[in-house]
């Protein structure tokens, strides 16, 4: 009688044993999961509560008042203003981090000492805070004692307070954004490239292909998914844009470069509207989470051709 007993042990113990490594697998999950809801959860979803409602940062006022906020944004200018220079801002860094990051990295792949020095120099910018960033661009840019205003004196020409005009102020905050940013993409490229077998190089030399056609036909196909992940990190990460326009130009002249961040700031913790500017945070969120799903959604095309 005990025979036809000992497969049904035998499968208990193996239930035992799964249960037991279910455990833990969530144990060692716990503390990722932990820190996911509480940093990142729970703040989304406070964010999208207080977004429907009239919530002051300071005090206990809280009001429920639907969908009010996004009512008023619609017809507030300085939130259409700001999103507008926003997505000017993201539109033209982000291709050009790209394509920048991708000339350093071609530039710089080879493997010797001097190369070596070159890309720690070009990547040290990236690990700057932007308060250090911000401040020896305003020094570079002063329109007394500042570098290129010496250099214009220096041919004859008067000297451009960049900062302080409305048609220099953004393409001046975009150029010191690109140096402080175009490390990351050229480390990114960099490893792309790593990642190409040396052998096609070497067959495309046998059959006498010309530099641009190596670019053409092999680097550029071969970085296509490494493109697309340093467009989409670089729109996400400028879109967010805040410390240098609110360092360098306080958002002027005449709000001439006041991100949506800003907004977003100067509403909650000036004006002390934590609702309205929840509301603008979702909206910006919105705009970051569809660029995130177009590049997922690239990427499967790209795997199943």
């Amino acid at each position: 009688m005990s025979v036809p007993q000992a497969p049904e042990a035998g499968s208990r113990r193996g239930g035992l044993a799964r249960h037991r490594n279910a455990i833990a697998g969530y144990a060692f999950l716990a503390p990722f999961l932990v820190f996911y809801g509480v940093f990142l959860l729970y703040p989304f979803a406070l964010g999208l509560w207080m977004s429907l409602h009239d919530w002051e940062i300071v005090g206990d006022f809280r009001e429920y008042i639907g969908l009010l906020n996004y009512v008023e944004l619609w017809d507030d200018p300085y939130f259409w203003e700001a999103l507008k220079r926003t997505l000017q801002f993201a539109a033209m860094t982000a291709p050009a981090a790209t394509l920048l990051g991708l000339a350093l990295a071609l530039g710089l792949q080879k493997p010797l000492r001097r190369y070596a020095a070159l890309r720690a120099v070009f990547f040290a910018s990236n690990i700057f805070s932007v308060t250090v960033v911000t401040l020896v661009w305003s020094m570079v840019l002063n329109p007394d004692r500042g570098l290129i205003a010496n250099g214009l004196r220096a041919v004859g020409l008067e000297p451009i307070a960049f900062l302080a005009d409305q048609d220099w102020a953004m393409p001046a905050l975009m150029v010191s954004t690109l140096w402080w940013t175009a490390g990351f993409p050229m480390a990114l490229f960099l490893a792309g490239l790593q990642g190409i077998p040396p052998e096609v190089y070497e067959a495309a030399r046998l059959d006498n292909a010309s530099r641009w056609a190596v670019l053409r036909h092999i680097t550029l196909p071969a970085l296509a998914r490494t493109t697309l992940l340093v467009v989409v990190l670089q729109t996400v990460m400028h879109l967010q844009v805040f410390g240098q326009p609110l360092l360098m130009t306080r958002g002027g002249p005449a709000n001439s470069t006041r991100p949506l961040v800003q907004l977003i700031y100067e509403t909650s913790f000036r004006d002390w509207r934590s609702g309205y500017a929840s509301a603008i945070s979702v909206v910006l969120f919105v705009l970051m989470f569809s660029v995130a799903l177009l590049q997922l959604r690239l990427s499967r095309q790209e795997g199943e051709s």
